[in-house]
């Protein structure tokens, strides 16, 4: 069936509501129609990530509705008594489409346990571990841009769900019709049958007692906490209560918040890409930090799973810490506390995605303990600590990716910004005590481990054009593997969706053991690095590039060269 007559059958069909066909109807671009309609959202291990609009290949009540009826059926065939945990976060429709799903749920059959209003996803990832739930779906599109929204589903476990078990679910979604085969009731009907029950303050406070336990220097918080002067922006999104909460319960009482991005906002008006890798988002608080001359500034994204982090340069200026450069401060400052409490042991271990800075292993070296490196996606980061549960093998310290996420403790299954806001008030305060900030404390740590500094070139190519384009572009790569790249040897290429790893120069294979993933690492002799990987979560292919210089201009110009060399190889 073509596009055009998927786009009629939702025109004639009397399930679609009124006003979503006359959205269709005055769609005038042919191009717009095809894209929305040539197939379905992808289900990917993630779950679902789309602009919010009608059709098939956008996200939607009948889209929502779809994938939970799959999910749903999956559920029911795999577990005897199926339930699950919703939470939603302050974007368009978010408390809609969760509610659409817990409609979806308790009509097959599925106990739901529904947050009574927005929450970050991290406390999702808790919460299905804290009641025991089959799974856990929260509506989210973390730091997209307003017209998204999205599904990510998460497995018994707390951690988003894995391959085998979203190729399962996404066979029961296949099968589902959009029109024939989804159930629903209403929620007071679920609820009056023990199909539906609401999450409130009782497990938000087992979160929070969770949280408060990861503090390592508890005598520094407890005495000094009160003296750092903290600004906080939740960018409008779901973390301003629990990390306002968490602050206060440990004692940081000198916070100061972004009025104008405190509040809930799907249109969030001061910050369009609300991402904390994006210097924009920070702008009020930078000029707020004129006036307060704060020790530390942060900010979380919609969903309150990323952080971000500014710092004050000896120039002057405010500058945002990249993802990789808070993830080094964190390894760094966790390993030396825990040396200090003289609980440090060789079982303690780092993990970090294979596209985060290798900063992060001379670190761990140097208080030797260990660094683990898994696919991009931070469910691969939960799977490692679940690991590490069953056996006893390692100690979980910290898990990080380049993409400003942070984990610590087991109770959590993904990245979670309200933790890391605390690890990272601790960090910033014991710092002070010691007489420098985090800029300082990250100077000292390139002056001993070397100036690590990464790039990223993020393309955007929309559609159905777009997608060949990406795919095509990898394959490419992969069939005309280059043997140097700006005049500099290629040493190694690790191909993960081929699990194989060759050393060009012995001319030797060996297995990656890792999941299949079409993503292509390629080690140059200077130890730099480049990866090549589409985007899971929006229409971009990402090439990641990292160098090691001998001082900061030394990096800074090695990077720019380096990229250069990347987009003439690449053709881009």
């Amino acid at each position: 069936m073509n596009y055009k007559e998927v786009y009629n059958m939702w025109l004639e069909s009397k399930l679609i509501d009124e006003q979503i066909k006359k959205e269709l109807l005055e769609l005038t671009d042919e191009k717009e129609i095809e894209d929305r309609f040539y197939k379905n959202l992808e289900f990917g291990t993630g779950g679902l990530r789309g602009k919010i609009a009608a059709g098939t290949n956008r996200i939607n009540i009948y889209t929502v509705a779809k994938a939970t009826q799959g999910l749903a059926k999956y559920l029911v065939a795999s577990f005897e008594n199926p339930s699950a945990c919703i939470a939603y976060d302050s974007r368009n429709f978010s408390a809609t489409f969760a509610e659409t799903a817990a409609k979806v749920l308790a009509a097959n059959g599925v106990k739901v346990y529904l947050y009574e209003s927005l929450r970050p996803t991290p406390m999702l990832s808790f919460a299905v571990r804290h009641i025991g739930t089959s799974s856990g779906i929260v509506i989210t599109a973390s730091h997209n841009p307003k017209e998204y929204n999205g599904y990510k589903v998460y497995g018994s476990d707390g951690g988003q769900i894995t391959d085998a078990a979203a190729a399962a679910t996404l066979n029961y979604i296949d099968e589902t019709d959009i029109f024939r085969d989804i159930k629903m009731i209403e929620l007071d009907e679920a609820e009056a049958k023990g199909l539906l029950t609401y999450i409130g303050e009782e497990v938000d406070k087992a979160y929070y007692e969770k949280v408060a336990g990861l503090v390592i220097r508890k005598d520094l918080v407890k005495k000094h906490a009160s003296e750092l002067n903290i600004i906080y922006t939740p960018i409008h999104g779901s973390g301003n209560i629990p990390v306002r909460t968490m602050l206060k319960n440990l004692g940081y009482t000198n916070v100061h918040i972004v009025k104008q991005q405190e509040l809930p906002d799907g249109n969030f008006p001061t910050a369009p890409y609300p991402n904390p890798e994006n210097p924009q988002v920070f702008n009020i608080a930078v000029e707020m930090a004129k006036e307060i001359g704060p020790d530390l500034i942060f900010g979380t994204d919609p969903d309150c799973d990323r952080i971000g982090v500014i710092v004050k340069e000896e120039s002057g200026d405010y500058k945002v810490l990249t993802g990789n450069q808070v993830g080094v401060l964190l390894t760094d400052y966790m390993l030396n506390a825990r040396l200090g409490e003289g609980i440090l042991t060789d079982k303690d271990t780092i993990i970090k995605t294979i596209v985060t800075t290798e900063m992060a292993q001379a670190v761990a070296d140097s208080y030797g303990v260990q660094l683990m490196n898994v696919l991009t996606g931070f469910k691969y980061i939960g799977e490692k600590i679940e690991q590490f549960e069953q056996t006893g093998s390692n100690n979980f310290v910290l898990g990080f990716e380049e993409s400003y996420g942070y984990l610590s403790g087991g109770f959590v299954r993904d990245k979670d910004a309200v933790i890391a806001a605390v690890l990272i008030a601790e960090m910033a305060l014991y710092y002070k005590k010691q007489g420098k900030d985090l800029a300082k404390a990250l100077q000292d740590l390139f002056e001993k481990h070397g100036y690590y500094k990464e790039d990223l070139i993020s393309i955007e190519m929309q559609g159905k054009d777009g997608q060949e384009k990406i795919t095509s572009m990898i394959a490419d790569l992969r069939d005309n593997l280059p043997t140097e790249v700006g005049g500099v040897k290629v040493q190694l290429v690790e191909d993960y969706k081929l699990s194989q790893r060759y050393n060009k120069q012995e001319n030797s294979i060996e297995s990656i053991d890792l999941p299949k993933s079409n993503v292509i690492k390629f080690i140059l002799e200077d130890n730099s690095w480049f990866v090549i990987r589409p985007s899971g979560t929006e229409p971009k292919i990402k090439i990641y590039a990292s160098v090691v210089g001998k001082t900061s201009q030394d990096a800074t110009d090695k990077v720019h060269t380096f990229v250069v060399a990347i987009k003439d190889l690449l053709h881009i």
